[in-house]
């Protein structure tokens, strides 16, 4: 498994990322799914909750947005390439950040997966469990959607801030390199030093003629 992730990923960095990592993906899980089953089992009402969020309980056997409902099973493939897109991401991010985003990322895509493969009306064919409704919103989602759409945002912003980041050092590096170039000849210069290839081309001064014998 280790022999397919690239060796500068942080996955490879040290232990605790591999841990932190995991911890991510499992909380992200396991809040989602015993969120969903506290929401089932309530029973809430509609619209139940505070002015700007509130309980919405849906279904959703379709694609994000309510597409495809009459698909079910091939939503779940899809869901499951999603999920093994978003591994893939994960395990391959250089960056520590980055790859703790994209750990919540798919953490959020195996809360959803598990809803299509293991609840009703059967496997593979299992609705999502959507019910968390933000006023002004079309419709619901989980603690899955907002792990993956903040996940996907923090990885993104990682990325991008990380990449500067090394412009910047690599730019640093570049200009003091240049700059002890260049100041190597010039302290030679001012100590009465030449390289040996300038002293061997340094001309010779004319013999100066021997003073006349006096007489």
């Amino acid at each position: 498994m280790m022999g397919l992730i690239p060796a500068d990923a942080a996955i490879r960095s040290s232990a605790g990322v591999r841990w932190a990592m995991g911890a991510t993906t499992a909380a992200v899980v396991a809040a989602d799914q015993i969120s969903k089953s506290l929401v089932l089992a309530a029973g809430p009402a509609d619209n139940a909750g505070l002015g700007w969020v509130q309980v919405r309980l849906v279904r959703n056997t379709g694609t994000a947005g309510g597409l495809w409902p009459a698909h079910p099973v091939l939503v779940t493939l899809a869901a499951l390439a999603v999920t093994a897109i978003a591994a893939s991401f994960a395990l391959r991010s250089q960056g520590k950040v980055a790859a703790l985003c994209l750990a919540a990322v798919l953490g959020g895509a195996v809360g959803n997966l598990s809803d299509r493969l293991f609840r009703a009306p059967g496997f593979g064919r299992g609705g999502v469990v959507d019910w968390i409704h933000f006023g002004g919103s079309g419709g619901s989602m989980n603690l899955s959607d907002i792990a993956i759409q903040f996940g996907v945002i923090g990885a993104i912003l990682a990325i991008v801030v990380g990449d500067r980041a090394r412009k910047r050092r690599e730019a640093g590096a570049t200009g003091e390199s240049r700059r002890a170039g260049e100041a190597g000849p010039a302290a030679e210069a001012r100590e009465g030093r030449l390289p040996n290839h300038r002293r061997r081309n340094r001309p010779q001064s004319a013999a100066r003629p021997p003073p006349p014998a006096s007489s």
